[in-house]
């Protein structure tokens, strides 16, 4: 059988709570997709934009490389874009760092939003069901009290089996939305680790160039100032 046809039998077997339950797929469907298209977005290949970067920095072209950041709006590009313009008028560290992190408070929020929502979609989706079999089970057993003895027993099992398909739809709607949940978890992990690595290397970058330029004393290696004898 097809297995449209098996949810299509679900559905028009399993009664009022069926509608609550397809409302709470049709939004789960609809943030699944909303973010898979914004997260497939947001995401780049941080290893070849750190390359090019680097390689700007070190040719002394921090406005090729501004340019570069600036032609996205990938998060990963508004972070350094960030540390590059803190670097331009001072290649101290800390400015450089403290700029990145204010950036990462502005593209995390957008990275994370509404996913939250995708288990708890599934918790009420299998809540729904329970309570939709519940509410057939004791239906079913009103309706058996009343019936021909004869006829109990097979009346008791269709009223069973069709409550229980409220619990087979509730699940066939939640088990989905944990497996998007954890896909786009995953992806959004991914892209804000590579934020992280790629921001580090940014801001080591300037550390190490600063240590570099830096004038290296060593004890004892002081500038004598030639003395003069005062005037007998």
């Amino acid at each position: 059988m097809n297995i449209f046809n098996v949810i299509g039998n679900f559905f028009m077997e399993g009664g009022f709570f069926m509608y609550p339950v397809l409302l709470v797929a049709a939004l789960g469907t609809a943030i699944v997709i909303e973010r898979t298209l914004y997260i497939t977005r947001a995401s780049a290949n941080g290893e070849s934009i750190w390359k090019q970067v680097k390689n700007f920095l070190a040719d002394q072209k921090t406005e090729d490389a501004i340019k570069l950041c600036q032609s996205s709006t990938r998060p990963i590009y508004h972070v350094l874009l960030a540390g590059l313009k803190a670097a331009k008028p001072t290649a101290s560290r800390e400015p450089i760092q403290r700029s990145m992190e204010e950036a990462m408070l502005e593209v995390l929020p957008p990275l994370e939003r509404r996913t939250a929502y995708l288990p708890i979609l599934a918790n009420v989706a299998t809540l729904l069901g329970l309570l939709g079999t519940i509410v057939g089970v004791i239906g079913a057993f009103a309706a058996v009290s009343a019936a021909d003895p004869s006829q109990k027993a097979v009346l008791l099992a269709r009223g069973i089996s069709v409550a229980l398909n409220m619990t087979a739809f509730g699940l066939i709607v939640a088990v989905p939305l944990i497996l998007f949940y954890a896909f786009l978890q995953a992806r959004t992990t991914k892209i804000i680790d590579a934020i992280d690595q790629y921001s580090t290397k940014l801001t080591n970058f300037y550390a190490n160039r600063e240590t570099v330029a830096a004038p290296e004393r060593k004890p004892g290696n002081v500038a004598s100032v030639p003395k003069t004898n005062p005037a007998s």
